[in-house]
């Protein structure tokens, strides 16, 4: 249990934090404010394990597991918090919700399969990519319903952000797909029954 696996798991440990002050606004003053802020230092706890585990040669099976559950509960969360309570309009909230949490499963899956064949799958930029637009998308959604709960969205502000904030919804389940599509091909060697019981780098994203 090195400084980043601690890090990665205190990302983990902000989750249930965000969960009650995002739903608790209505009880505590600005409470939707305090969950947009823990939900950012938990996106940067993704930068900094990441940067010290590579920086100081402090990569291990462990905190690779961690590191790739931790994002996915992270961006998971959030997704649901701003559909549910309506701050990303239906349809469109669930069906992007779906897709996202959809290929989470999948990559799981994926990995699992890798795992028992002794595959080693490596991040590539598709998923770092994916992951930033994730998090940045959810991040000013949170903050949009911040300024909903407050009843503060007229301004040129307010609007400007929303639209935005839809912009980034849509390249997120963009690069959902795409980043899934290319997973499976850059992967495709799983699905053979004869693949070979063999360590190999393979195209992977987060």
């Amino acid at each position: 249990m090195n400084l980043p696996n601690k890090i990665t798991l205190l990302r983990i440990m902000l989750i249930p934090f965000v969960i009650f002050f995002y739903l608790a606004s209505s009880f505590i003053p600005g409470a939707k404010l305090i969950a947009t802020i823990l939900f950012i230092v938990a996106v940067l706890t993704d930068f900094v394990d990441g940067k010290i585990a590579r920086g100081q040669n402090l990569v291990t099976v462990l905190g690779t597991f961690l590191d790739s559950i931790a994002d996915k509960m992270l961006v998971s969360t959030g997704l649901l918090l701003v559909v549910c309570d309506g701050t990303i309009l239906a349809p469109i909230g669930v069906i992007s919700a779906i897709i996202v949490i959809c290929r989470e499963f999948l990559v799981s899956a994926l990995r699992q399969l890798g795992a028992s064949k002794n595959v080693i799958i490596s991040a590539d930029m598709w998923g770092k990519v994916k992951a930033t637009v994730q998090f940045v998308t959810v991040a000013m959604f949170m903050f949009v319903a911040y300024l909903h709960s407050i009843s503060i969205f007229e301004g040129w502000f307010a609007v400007a952000l929303n639209i935005v904030s839809y912009i980034g919804l849509a390249l997120t389940v963009l690069l959902t797909i795409m980043s899934c599509v290319h997973y499976c091909l850059a992967n495709k060697g799983l699905f053979r029954e004869d693949t070979p019981n063999k360590k190999i780098e393979q195209g992977n994203e987060e």
